[in-house]
């Protein structure tokens, strides 16, 4: 996840009261709360209690009179450090402090009151689960809550996550982000104001071993059946006309454990897919299809003819990579005052290990590179934590590792 603070506002205070400056802190650019300087000097206080002055990164002094415009603008950029540098320490940004000061945050900024309602989420083939949760339930509780709702043992919870998606109007899904610790769902899907957002249940590993897990109960194998087909639907998965003759055959026999075990030997079995976009591999500019999964990301591009070629690049051969944003200025090259900002551009560099002596940046360029960085990190957490020989709640458990160094703060070195 990335932390921003991108602008700030000036607000007027509760009745009439004097007039504040508000820090709008966003996550993978979208905003997820608005506070004051006080509040977050509030929770460093906190944090300094509980875990001590030497842990954490340095915080913005108070200053004794009203900030100057430049004032503001440095301590904008200050606070934003300092949330960074907490998110991505493993003990701080795991906190529950930390989350639970993010959740208020969240909850007091959209003015969601705190009360019952029905959350629907979908699973991979569309199917509707209602669920009676709080506005203030965090994404465990509703986890926890789809879970029971499935009848889905307690043991196999941790397979599965929430993701936010935005369903396009062919019906198939664009991945936003997975939903984490830090948020309520209900306030996250319902603050976008847009029926087009939508909450999915879906596996949450990438190795297809602990499948076996999974298809060993009623419940979790129907889930996995279900996102499997879908994916064959969608054309997530790669098949061929003999391989889709023996799939349907299987299915019409509803023999969904080899279904699932033909499905494993298919090209990009459990990846997920990302809309369509543009990298510079194999040439400048080319337009590509990007799928995650397996310990790889691979990119799909069609050549003159309509002929397919794929390029795959392993997660252990990337030595590091990188998430930039810039604003495009307008036409001519230069902004003027009172123009409106552009759409951010966001791309996805990563260094690879083409040969043995030969390393070469790869850029991708999409709106959702930073949903395809947290798809790197959490493929070398699980081979991290397969390696230790930990299970697969460990490798959800480090999801606070999924952050990146924007340009300018550093590359991730693995």
């Amino acid at each position: 996840m990335h932390f921003s603070i991108p602008e700030t506002e000036s607000r007027s205070g509760d009745s009439g009261g004097s007039a504040y400056v508000a820090y709008n802190i966003h996550v993978n650019g979208v905003l997820h709360c608005r506070v004051r300087y006080s509040q977050l000097l509030g929770l460093h206080e906190q944090l300094r209690k509980e875990y001590g002055a030497n842990v954490l990164p340095a915080f913005p002094p108070k200053k004794l009179f009203s900030l100057t415009p430049a004032e503001v603008e440095q301590r904008r950029e200050q606070l934003e450090k300092y949330m960074q540098a907490v998110r991505q320490d493993p003990l701080l940004g795991s906190s529950e402090t930390f989350n639970s000061f993010l959740r208020r945050a969240q909850q007091e900024t959209q003015q969601v009151p705190t009360e019952e309602v029905s959350l629907e989420v979908l699973l991979s083939n569309g199917q509707k689960v209602l669920v009676s949760v709080l506005t203030s339930d965090q994404t465990e509780d509703v986890l926890e809550a789809v879970a029971a709702k499935l009848d889905l043992p307690d043991d196999l919870i941790g397979y599965f996550s929430l993701f936010l998606v935005r369903e396009k109007e062919d019906g198939a899904f664009s991945f936003v982000r997975k939903l984490q610790e830090f948020e309520l769902p209900y306030v996250s899907v319902t603050s976008l104001r847009s029926q087009e957002y939508k909450i999915v249940l879906r596996k949450s590993y990438w190795d297809s071993a602990y499948d076996d897990d999974v298809m060993e109960n009623r419940v979790g194998l129907n889930l996995l059946y279900a996102q499997t087909v879908s994916d064959i639907e969608r054309g997530w998965i790669l098949v061929t006309k003999e391989q889709h003759r023996q799939l349907k055959s299987l299915q019409e026999k509803v023999s969904k454990k080899e279904f699932l075990r033909l499905a494993q030997t298919l090209r990009h079995y459990g990846y997920l897919r990302f809309d369509a976009c543009v990298a510079d591999f194999p040439e400048k500019d080319c337009p590509v299809v990007v799928s995650a999964g397996n310990s790889e990301l691979s990119l799909q591009l069609r050549l003159p003819g309509q002929q397919l070629r794929e390029g795959s690049f392993r997660v252990t051969r990337m030595r590091c990579w990188r998430v930039t944003s810039s604003v495009p200025l307008p036409s001519g090259g230069t902004s003027s005052p009172g123009r409106g900002r552009g759409e951010v551009r966001l791309e996805l560099a990563f260094e690879y290990l083409m040969s043995k002596d030969r390393l070469q940046w790869v850029t991708i360029t999409s709106p959702q590179a930073i949903m395809m960085s947290i798809c790197l990190q959490s493929m070398v957490d699980e081979l991290m934590v397969k390696k230790s020989g930990g299970s697969i709640t460990d490798a959800s458990a480090s999801d606070v590792h999924g952050n990146f160094a924007f340009e300018g703060i550093g590359d991730e070195d693995l």
